[in-house]
This record gives C-alpha cells, structure tokens and sequence, in this order.
C-alpha cells in the first residue's frame, strides 16, 4: 500500500492509471492561487509537475501586496528587482527590510501577503532621552529590531571609523552608501566603493530608571496597502538580564505604574483616531486573576486604523503618556511600535 501511494507522485499511479504527475501545470497553478505560500511551497516538492506550477509568476504576483513594485523602490535597487521573478520578490519582500536607517523594519506576511512593520524606540521621540538619569539604551537580544553599529576597516588607509546605523552621514570625505545586496563606503574623491566590514550587531530597547514626566511619541508616513491595521507598543515592565543562561528578571526601580493608567493614542493624515488607557501594573487585577505583567514582554494594543489606498501615503502618529507629575515612575523597558494587519481580516501575522 505504501509503494501505490508514493507512485501518485509520478506519472501514473499503482494501478496503472493517470496520477498527480499527469495534471497540467496550469491546473495545478489555479489551484495554488487559493492555497498559501508555505502550503505551496511543500506541495512543490511533490512531482515535477507541481514544481512547475510553483514556479509560475500567475500564482506568486496574487500572493503579492496590491503595490509592490512602490514598496521594491523604497526597500531596494528596484533595478535589481525587476529581473527577479515573482516568486524572488515575494522572498525578498518576506524579510525583514530596514527603512530609516535602520529604525524601521518591513516585511509582508508569509502566510497571507500582507504588510506588517515595526518601529524601534530609536526612531521614536522620548522625553528626558538624552538624560541618563532618566533613561538608557540597554541592548539585548529580546528587541524586535536589529540596531547595529558598524565598525569599518579601511586597511588601504589604516583608518578605523565607527558609524551609527541610526546617523548614516558623510564621515570625511566618505559617504556610507546603503544598498540591499551589500553595504558600501563611497569615496567621493577616488569615485570607489570599498566593502564595510560589520563586525558589531545587537539590539537595544530603551530603558526607564525614573521620571516624572512619562512621554513616547512618533510618526511614520509610508504607503500601506489597503487593509485594515492595528497599532500597538511593545513593553517590558522591569529590567531583565542573564546569569548562567537563565533569565532573570529585575523590579527595583519598577514603580508608579499601578496609580494612574498610560494613556495610548493614534491618529492618521486622514482624520482616524483611535486612543486606550492602561494601568501597566495593577498587581491587585494581577493577584485576582492570576496573570502578571511583571517580568514579560506585553504588546499594548492602541487601536486600529483603515487604508483605502496606498497613494498618497499613510501618515500615522503614536504615543504613550503618563504625565501626572504628582509622582514619578520608572523600571519600564520601550522596545517597538507594531503596525501588522488586524486579526479580524483572514491571515496571520509574523511573530
């Protein structure tokens, strides 16, 4: 029984008759357009036919965002792109991409096409930032994004430079040059572009000791597919760090959260608002219920907002306020905003 059934792969099947490997590729394409790309992706390898149809530009350009050749120009050489087929594209565009340096990342969806985006605390406006009393970049591996500070040897000159991800800008007579298929040092006397060497990459989240005046806000102007998208802020109440590989979880300046909610707030270019308010640590609810948020990283939803079109381009702003300056608060860890495609619309979203 086991032979016949791995004989419907091939051409015929254990009586002798027609099987799997006998169905025309184009048939095979029209029932691809209605499965999802991971399920395509594993009935590929079934039979050279199935393989084929896999392969297909009809079946990859429907799973595609509505305007991706617009998002191929803002995450890459679009030059580049347009000799890649749509199933290509659709890999490419499946990674995380960064935008702004760094401080943002885009991918679309594996198992439903659709975009999703996060946003770190590096390219978010914080209050008392610049103060270390007040707050401090912690890095770690728990961040949604990658920040990275690239270290650049340049051995025909002898020259050791450090560049920020965050400020990308002339050093010398040298500019840094981003391109999707490499990084590159521009020499603007030689007109030579040098290969950078990365040798640093860590993540970061931005860290709260204490402070009276509690204030995260931020805007992102980018052309969303139509969809509906729910914004949230991804938080950790308390510090956390590693002792022989074990996680450890630190509340010593953890307090003021459990007197007055955080109140959290979005609005579009188009007039959409949407606003909630939390207490981030009401021990007591926690006690009852048994659930803490001590200790974890929780994602806060904000609320949601509607895309018609992706033209012109979306503007959303954010923030999070506690600012009751009767009693101050701290022992709170900002990492990322989250824009991904509503739970109520079918598909997933990237974790």
């Amino acid at each position: 029984m086991g032979a016949s059934l791995s004989n419907l792969g091939e051409n015929g099947s254990g009586s002798g008759g027609p099987g799997l490997g006998d169905i025309p590729e184009s048939c095979v394409a029209c029932v691809f357009l209605y499965l999802s790309p991971p399920e395509i992706c594993n009935l590929a390898r079934l039979n050279r036919s199935f393989r084929g149809a896999a392969s297909s530009d009809a079946v990859w350009e429907a799973k595609l965002p509505s305007n991706y050749h617009h998002l191929l120009q803002l995450l890459s050489n679009s030059g580049v792109c347009e000799s890649l087929s749509k199933k290509d594209i659709f890999a490419f565009l499946a990674r995380p991409n960064p935008l702004d340096y760094g401080n943002k990342l885009v991918w679309v969806d594996r198992n439903a096409g659709r975009v999703c985006m996060s946003i770190s605390a590096k390219g978010m406006g914080i209050t008392g930032i610049d103060d270390r009393r007040y707050w401090n970049w912690v890095p770690t591996e728990e961040s949604r994004l990658v920040w990275s500070v690239l270290c650049v040897i340049l051995s025909h000159l002898d020259i050791l430079f450090l560049i920020e991800a965050k400020s990308f800008a002339p050093v010398s007579d040298m500019v840094v040059d981003i391109d999707m298929l490499g990084l590159f040092l521009f020499s603007s006397r030689s007109g030579q572009q040098v290969p950078l060497q990365v040798t640093i990459i860590f993540n970061v989240v931005a860290y709260l000791q204490q402070i009276w005046w509690f204030e995260v806000d931020g805007s992102v102007t980018f052309p969303f597919p139509p969809d509906i998208y729910t914004l949230s802020f991804r938080i950790h109440l308390g510090r956390f760090s590693r002792r022989l590989g074990r996680r450890i979880s630190h509340f010593d300046d953890t307090h003021g959260w459990d007197i007055k909610p955080v109140r959290f707030e979005l609005s579009t270019s188009d007039g959409q608002h949407a606003s909630s308010k939390c207490f981030l640590d009401d021990t007591r609810e926690a006690d009852a219920n048994g659930s803490y948020k001590r200790g974890c990283w929780i994602e806060y939803k904000v609320g949601e907002f509607l895309v018609n079109g992706s033209y012109p381009p979306t503007e959303v702003r954010f923030s999070m306020k506690q600012i009751d300056c009767t009693h101050s608060k701290g022992g709170l860890c900002v990492d990322s905003v989250l824009i991904m495609p509503s739970e109520n619309r079918r598909g997933g979203t990237l974790k």
